[in-house]
C-alpha cells in the first residue's frame, strides 16, 4: 500500500460526513439553492462524502400555507436540478429537504442527490400536529403514498421511507434518512433501517428551539446511535428561518455508537458545516460481535429497498476529523475522568469486599514492591477493609527485596505500608534464592553473574511461595496485583504473583488507567492524606520488575522490553474491543501519537509523559504486541484467577470478553500489518 493510501482515512473504513447549516431564506428557493450550492462546494473541498441539510431546506420550514403555492413548488424542483449539478462537480452526496408533489398530495421529503442526479426521495413518516406544529394541514404522511416511485424533473426515482443508499465502491458506506419528528417517535423509521443494514442515519430537522430542547435532541441522537449501533447525523434549521412564533438554533451534531464526534455552533449567523469522520468499519465490527443486534434484526427487521450509488474514491492523505484519545482507557475530559476513576476504584473495592464476605476472610496477604500495581491493589484493600469495618492491621503487607531491589522502591514500599496503617513486614528472599540456585545447579550459585530467565523467575516464584504460605498461616487469602496490560502482553511469570493469586482486583484495569487511579486517590480523602507524597513518588518511579541488577546505572526497564504501555493499551483497546486490523490500529495510533497527532491528553497528564511516536516506532511495537498477544501469552490468560471486569471490553479472563486458543499464532495479523503499513 502506498504511503498516501495508508494515511487516508477513507482507506481505513471512514466516511466523512457533514451536517450543513445554511442561512435560510423563507419562501425563496432560489436563494436557498445558492446557499446549498456554496456549502456543497465547500464540503467537496474538505473531502466530505455525505452531507445532510435541515428539513425543507430548499423552501424553508416555517412558511405555512406558502407550501401550497405552485410557483414555489415549481421553483423548488428547479433548484433540485441546480443542487444536483453541484453534487456532480463537488463529488458529494447531498441530502436536502424539499416539499415534493406526487399525484394529488404534497410530501415533506428528503431528496438524496449524488453524481448529478436524484438517487431517491424519502417522505416523512410521522407528521407532528400538536402544540405549535400543523404539518398535516399541508403534507401527507409517507403511508399515504400510492406507489414507491415518483416523477421528478422528468426522471423516475425511488420514493419510500426506509430506503437504504449503499455505496457500491465503499464497503460499509450504507445510509438511510428520516425527518425530524420521525426520531421522536417510539419506533423511529431509522431503527428498522439500521436493522436492515444502514450504518449512518441522517436526520433533516426543523426542530425549533426552546430552553432545554438542545440537550434533549443531543440525548436522542446519542442514545439512538448507541441502541442501533450506528452513526447519527442531525441537522436543524438555523438563522434566517421565520420567527413569526418560533426561534431556531441550527443545532448540528454527529454521534457514533453513543459518543459525540462533533457539534456545530448554535445560533450562528452564517452558513457553515459540522464535519466528522464516521467509522463505518468499527460500526460493522461492533454489530458483528453483538448477538442481540443480529437477533433483533432477524426478529424485527424488514426487507428494505437498496439504492446503489458511487461514492467519491479519492484517497488523499489527511488528518482524521474526529475525537481520538491517546489513552482509550482514560478519558481526556476532567469530569469524565473523575467519574471513571470513581467507578473503577469502587468496582475494585466492591469486588474484593464481596469475595471477602463470601469466603469469610478477615485478613489478606499482599506483596508490596513500591510499584504501581501493588500500590493500587493495596489502596483498594484499605478501602475495602474500611467499608467492611475491619482494621487495616489485618492487611498483611510484605515487601520482599532481592538482588535488584532499589533503595527507592523499598523505601516507597515501607513508607506506603506505614502511612496506610497496614501490618508491614519484610522478608529478604536472597538467602532462599541462593539456596535454590545451588539446588538446581544454576551458575549464579558458583559466582557467575548469569541473569537469565531462571535467575529472574526464581525470585518471582519465591515471592509468590512466601505469600501463599503466609496466607495459609494466617487464614487469609492472597491479593493479586497483575494488571490488564501485563496480562495482554504476557508480562507475568506463570503461576506467580502478577499472574496467580486467590483474587486479583487489577486484572480488569489497564496500566494507563492505574496511573490515573493512583493520582485520583492521592487527590482525594478516601484513604487518608498521609500517603500522598509517597503515592506521587511511586508515580514518578520508572516501571521495572527489578529482577536484574542495574548495569552502568541503568535499571531493568519494562517498557524498554515490551514497549510503551501507552501504545500497548492503545493497541489492546482497538484489537480486543473491536477486532480491527493491525494496519488500521497503526493508522489510528499514528493519528493520535504521531508528530502531527491530534489525540487528546487526559486531564492532569504531566508534561514528561507527553511524548510522540513516529510510524516506524508504532509499527515496531505493534509487531511485538501482536506476537505477545496472539501467540505467546494466551496460555497464561487461560488460567487466570477471579477478578472484576472494570473497563469496557477490558476483560481477558477466559470466562469473560476474550476467549482464544492457547496454541494460536500471530501470522495472519503480522502479514496484514507488513502488507499494509509502510516502513
Amino acid at each position: 500500500m502506498a504511503d498516501a493510501l495508508f494515511h487516508s482515512p477513507k482507506t481505513h473504513g471512514f466516511v466523512r460526513v457533514a451536517a450543513a447549516t445554511p442561512v435560510s431564506h423563507p419562501g425563496d428557493p432560489r436563494a436557498n439553492g445558492q446557499e446549498h450550492v456554496a456549502l456543497i462546494r465547500q464540503a467537496g473541498e474538505q473531502g466530505v462524502d455525505l452531507m445532510v441539510f435541515p428539513e425543507l431546506s430548499l423552501s424553508a420550514y416555517a412558511i405555512d400555507d406558502l407550501h401550497m403555492q405552485a410557483a414555489l413548488l415549481d421553483e423548488v424542483e428547479r433548484q433540485i436540478a441546480v443542487v444536483a449539478a453541484a453534487t456532480a462537480e463537488a463529488d458529494v452526496v447531498a441530502v436536502v429537504g424539499a416539499p415534493i408533489r406526487n399525484g394529488d398530495a404534497l410530501y415533506n421529503c428528503a431528496v438524496v442527490i449524488g453524481s448529478g442526479e436524484v438517487l431517491g426521495v424519502v417522505p416523512k413518516t410521522y407528521l407532528p400536529n400538536y402544540r405549535e406544529y400543523y404539518e398535516k394541514r399541508w403534507f401527507a404522511p409517507a403511508t399515504a403514498r400510492a406507489e414507491d416511485v415518483l416523477r421528478l424533473n422528468g426522471e423516475t426515482v425511488d420514493f419510500a421511507s426506509g430506503l437504504l443508499f449503499e455505496a457500491v465502491n465503499r464497503p460499509g458506506f450504507v445510509f438511510s434518512v428520516e425527518i425530524c419528528e420521525d426520531y421522536w417517535a417510539p419506533l423511529p423509521p431509522s431503527t428498522r433501517a439500521a436493522l436492515a443494514g444502514a450504518r449512518i442515519l441522517l436526520n433533516l430537522s426543523a426542530s425549533n428551539i426552546v430552553i432545554g430542547k438542545a440537550d434533549e435532541r443531543a440525548m436522542l441522537s446519542a442514545s439512538h446511535s448507541a441502541r442501533t449501533l450506528s452513526a447519527y447525523v442531525f441537522a436543524a434549521s438555523g438563522w434566517g428561518e421565520s420567527t413569526t412564533d418560533l426561534a431556531w438554533d441550527g443545532q448540528a451534531t454527529i454521534h457514533e455508537l453513543g459518543s459525540k464526534l462533533a457539534e456545530g455552533e448554535r445560533f450562528a449567523l452564517d452558513s457553515h458545516l459540522t464535519i466528522a469522520d464516521v467509522d463505518v468499519d468499527r460500526i460493522g465490527l461492533d454489530r458483528l460481535r453483538n448477538g442481540t443486534f443480529a437477533e433483533c434484526a432477524r426478529n424485527e427487521g424488514e426487507p428494505a429497498a437498496v439504492v446503489p450509488f458511487m461514492a467519491r474514491q479519492d484517497h488523499e492523505a489527511s488528518e482524521l476529523i474526529r475525537p481520538l484519545d491517546r489513552f482509550p482507557f482514560v478519558p481526556d475530559d476532567a469530569g469524565r475522568l473523575d467519574q471513571d476513576c470513581y467507578e473503577a476504584f469502587n468496582i475494585q473495592v466492591q469486588g474484593l469486599m464481596r469475595r471477602m464476605t463470601a469466603t469469610g476472610a478477615k485478613s489478606l496477604v499482599i506483596g508490596v514492591s513500591g510499584g504501581l500495581d501493588s500500590t493500587q491493589a493495596l489502596l483498594v484493600a484499605c478501602r475495602a477493609f474500611d467499608r467492611l469495618d475491619l482494621p487495616r492491621t489485618d492487611i498483611l503487607a510484605f515487601t520482599m527485596p532481592a538482588f535488584a531491589t532499589s533503595d527507592a522502591t523499598k523505601s516507597n514500599a515501607w513508607a506506603l505500608m506505614t502511612a496506610l496503617g497496614v501490618t508491614g513486614a519484610e522478608i529478604d528472599i536472597r538467602p532462599a534464592a541462593e539456596q535454590m540456585f545451588k539446588d538446581i545447579g544454576h551458575p549464579y550459585a558458583e559466582g557467575q553473574p548469569v541473569h537469565d530467565i531462571t535467575f529472574e523467575n526464581v525470585q518471582a516464584g519465591l515471592r509468590t511461595d512466601y505469600l501463599f504460605r503466609l496466607a495459609n498461616q494466617h487464614r487469609a487469602f492472597v491479593l493479586g496485583t497483575g494488571d490488564l496490560s501485563e496480562l495482554a502482553l504476557g508480562w507475568a511469570t506463570y503461576g506467580v504473583g502478577d499472574h496467580m493469586s486467590h483474587y486479583n482486583v487489577n486484572g480488569g484495569v489497564a496500566k494507563t488507567l492505574i496511573r490515573h487511579l493512583i493520582r485520583w486517590v492521592a487527590a482525594g480523602d478516601l484513604i487518608g492524606a498521609g500517603a500522598r507524597d509517597t503515592l506521587h513518588a511511586i508515580l514518578d518511579t520508572e516501571i521495572s520488575p527489578e529482577l536484574v541488577p542495574a548495569k552502568d546505572g541503568v535499571i531493568q526497564s519494562t517498557e524498554g522490553t515490551v514497549g510503551p504501555y501507552a501504545l500497548n493499551d492503545f493497541f489492546l483497546f482497538y484489537i480486543s474491543r473491536f477486532g480491527m486490523t493491525p494496519s488500521k490500529v497503526a493508522f489510528l495510533a499514528h493519528q493520535a501519537w504521531g508528530d502531527a497527532g491530534s489525540g487528546h491528553w487526559p486531564a492532569n497528564t504531566p508534561d514528561d509523559e507527553k511524548v510522540e511516536y513516529d510510524l516506524a516506532s508504532i509499527k515496531g511495537w505493534l509487531r511485538k504486541f501482536l506476537i505477545r498477544f496472539f501467540q505467546t501469552a494466551q496460555f497464561k490468560r487461560s488460567a487466570l484467577p477471579n477478578g472484576p471486569k472494570v473497563v469496557t471490553g477490558g476483560s481477558l479472563s477466559p470466562r469473560g470478553d476474550w476467549r482464544a486458543p492457547s496454541d494460536g499464532n500471530a501470522r495472519v495479523w503480522l502479514d496484514e500489518l507488513d502488507a499494509n503499513v509502510p516502513d
